[in-house]
Parts: C-alpha cells; structure tokens; sequence
C-alpha cells in the first residue's frame, strides 16, 4: 500500500493513482481521506495544479542574486506570477509600478493564491497594499489563507490576517482553514488558528470536524492541540461515527478485509503469502 504525502507529492507531476484524473475535482480531495491516502492535504490544490506552480518555479532563473537586479524592462502578467511564486519582490513591484492588475489570474488561481502557499510574505504584503482582492476564489472556492495553511507559513497567515482575512472561512468543500491546516500536519498552524478564535469544531462538507481528520489521519500533536483546545469527541460526521468510532469502523473493515482474503487463499484465488519477504515487497496486485 502506498501512502502519498505531501512531502512526496512536491517531488513529482505524475499521479500515483493513474485513474486520479477522472475523479471530479471536488471530489478527489474527500476520496483521498476516506481511502486513508494522503493526496492532497487538505485541500484544494489537485496535481495538475502543483505541476502547474512546479513549471513556475523552475521557468527562468531563481536565485537569489536574480531577485536583486533592477528590473528596467515591463514584466508581463505571466512573469509577474512567475515572480511572485518564486519570491522575486523586484520584478512583482515593477509590474505593480507600472500599473499591473495585482489580481491577475489563470483559469484556476490568484497570483496571491500562488505566493500564499509558497511563503512569500512580503510578496503578499505588496499585493495587499496595491488592491488585491483576499477574498479572490481558485476553483474549489478556496481563498489565499486556505492557501497559506497549506503551505504551513505562520508569516503568510499574520498578513493575512491584518488584511482582514476570515479564518473560518469555507472552501467548495465546506473546509475551513483549520481543516486544511489539520490535514496537512502543520500543528504550528492548527495552534496559531485555534489562539486566533478558528472554531474548534467546524463541520466540512461530510460533516467531518478538524478533530475528525487528525485521528484518521494519525496527526497525534495536532489531536493533542484540538482535545486541549476543547473539540468536542462526541460530534458525528453525516455517516454517524464520532473521531473514535471511525478508527473502530476501519478497523473492523480491515478484520474483514483480511479474514475474506485467507478464504480465498484456501480455494486458490489469492497466491499464498511469500515467506521471509519484507512487508514493502510484498503486493496483492496479481
């Protein structure tokens, strides 16, 4: 069984679930956490959108000296997102100078989605100052700040926060930023959002709580922040199962699972287990 992590997923374009791309968008996210995979973290952002800001980042030069040079020409709409996304704060406030749309999109997100997720605080701060819409939607509704929680920067966050950005916020799905933060494991962010007032036990679209996903998805220090913090254990998702009782439901489904595969190993239909193999080596894949 492969187990995708966010970590992982930045490291390649290719879909480890080659059938991904026929899954509705606003549906690929929720398949991933009832299938106990961790494709998209919480969010919105589907692989054709990393690709996407991937192709960004490495599109020209991204060093460190770059971003110093004075920019004397006009930038363009596309090296203006190029820039924002790969922290190049001259050339972002040279188009801005000139007259530039800070709002400026492609047919999925923001400008100020892109530096969101990619920490550039001071990026984000500019974009404010000249207009840029906080409240601008990709295309599962998400804003900057769920965004921001993904990419796990607390500066991003305390932006955008001064700007006014509604921390209970809901994306397509119904997840707040919380949800998106719980999900992609940054208990920095879970603890800032909680102290800031994020509500504790916000329902998502499966009426699934912050606390819903720390358990199925094995974040135990962000499970310690929102016990702490006072979610409530007794809430229950629309399937009818509380925090714990989802653990108790996999489990059962795994008893199951397991007890159906020794039956057909009996009657010759699943090839018997290899001694002595690693478990990593060991597939059920005919």
């Amino acid at each position: 069984m492969k187990w995708d992590t966010p970590e992982q997923e930045e490291t390649g374009c290719e879909p480890t679930n080659h059938n991904v791309e026929s899954i509705q968008p606003e549906e690929r996210e929720r398949n991933s956490f009832s299938e106990g995979k961790i494709v998209d973290q919480g969010g919105p952002e589907s692989i054709k959108e990393i690709c996407r800001r991937r192709k960004l980042k490495k599109s020209g030069s991204s060093s460190k000296v770059a971003m110093d040079i004075p920019v004397l020409g006009p930038v363009d709409t596309f090296d203006f997102m190029k820039a924002a996304t790969q922290g190049k704060l001259k050339m972002v406030e040279k188009y801005l100078e000139d007259g530039g749309d800070p709002n400026f999109s492609d047919e999925e997100s923001t400008t100020l989605h892109f530096a969101s997720i990619e920490g550039h605080s001071t990026i984000i701060q500019k974009l404010l100052e000249k207009g840029a819409n906080i409240n601008s939607k990709d295309r599962l509704e998400s804003r900057a700040v769920h965004w921001a929680c993904r990419g796990g920067s607390l500066a991003v966050i305390e932006v955008l926060q001064k700007h006014g950005a509604d921390l209970n916020i809901r994306d397509k799905l119904m997840a707040s930023p919380l949800h998106v933060a719980t999900r992609t494991g940054h208990s920095d962010v879970v603890g800032h959002l909680l102290n800031s007032g994020a509500k504790i036990n916000a329902r998502d679209r499966e009426g699934d709580t912050p606390l819903h996903d720390a358990v199925r998805l094995g974040r135990y220090k962000i499970l310690k922040l929102l016990i702490v913090g006072g979610a409530d254990t007794r809430l229950k998702n629309h399937e009818g199962f509380t925090a714990v009782e989802q653990v108790k439901e996999w489990q059962f489904d795994t008893k199951e699972t397991l007890e159906k595969l020794d039956q057909l190993r009996e009657v010759g239909l699943v090839p018997p287990l290899l001694p002595n193999l690693p478990d990593h080596q060991i597939s059920l894949q005919p």
